[in-house]
């Protein structure tokens, strides 16, 4: 039976894996789609379309994939693709903020399937405006940290407009207005500096950091909003130690 407990164990850790990378193919999917809806389908003449296709082709999204969403996007396939932007704001154990970023073609089940799994996993709804102001948006890079230095990468990007470069889980990320992000990761290209994702956030202006009991009911209620369609991304300022991620692991 160990044998047997130790294959359903990777198993569920394949199929989570699994569910992740085809959450962010749709995700990518959905980027394609709104962008070549707003700017055509020609990448050439489309910033937003170009960049969406080279964030899906970095993240392994197929070529066929992407070719029907953009065709999908710009209405050469019949369907009508009409997504809406939408930004939850919510509370979480011990004081955490959240801010769930949705792209949806409805509404409705958007807010009733984002309000269920909130108050379901011990969050609470907050007003609109009483969780925003606790984030900027920012463009982030991120890159492992590898042969490079902290200056290698500041001397790289400094020109195109980023402010700081920090070190996080054994990557950089270089952090820049979110109009700037183009600039600093063409700069990264230029330097021949290869970067993992780059993306404009939402980065909280402070940090709360969760106990262990907190954190295990804030893993979920994150969990539970990250697994719907609907839901692009999920920021906080939810902070987990090294030692509260440990405590977490051992329970898994």
């Amino acid at each position: 039976m160990a044998g047997h407990s130790k294959w359903a164990t990777t198993k569920h850790k394949k199929a989570a894996i699994d569910a992740k990378r085809a959450k962010a193919f749709a995700k990518y999917i959905k980027g394609i789609e709104v962008a070549a809806r707003t700017g055509g389908p020609d990448p050439a003449g489309n910033p937003a379309l170009e960049l969406a296709v080279s964030k899906a082709k970095k993240n392994s999204v197929p070529n066929d994939n992407i070719d029907r969403a953009i065709k999908r996007g710009a209405g050469l396939t019949g369907e009508v693709i009409d997504y809406t932007e939408i930004i939850y704001e919510a509370r979480g154990p011990q004081g955490s903020a959240l801010l769930v970023e949705c792209l949806t073609d409805n509404k409705n089940r958007a807010a009733s399937e984002v309000r269920v799994a909130i108050t379901r996993n011990g969050g609470t709804i907050a007003d609109p405006g009483s969780v925003n102001y606790l984030f900027s948006r920012k463009g982030v890079v991120r890159l492992p940290v590898g042969e490079l230095s902290e200056d290698d990468v500041l001397m790289a990007v400094l020109d195109a407009g980023a402010e700081e470069v920090q070190e996080a889980d054994g990557n950089f990320e270089v952090i820049s207005e979110a109009a700037d992000l183009r600039a600093v990761a063409t700069a990264l290209d230029e330097a021949e500096i290869e970067y993992e994702s780059d993306e404009v956030e939402f980065l909280p202006s402070m940090k709360v950091e969760l106990d262990v009991e907190a954190a295990k009911k804030f893993v979920r209620l994150f969990d539970a909003l990250e697994e719907l369609d609907d839901v692009q991304n999920v920021y906080t300022n939810a902070d987990l130690s090294d030692e509260v991620q440990a405590a977490l692991a051992e329970d898994e």
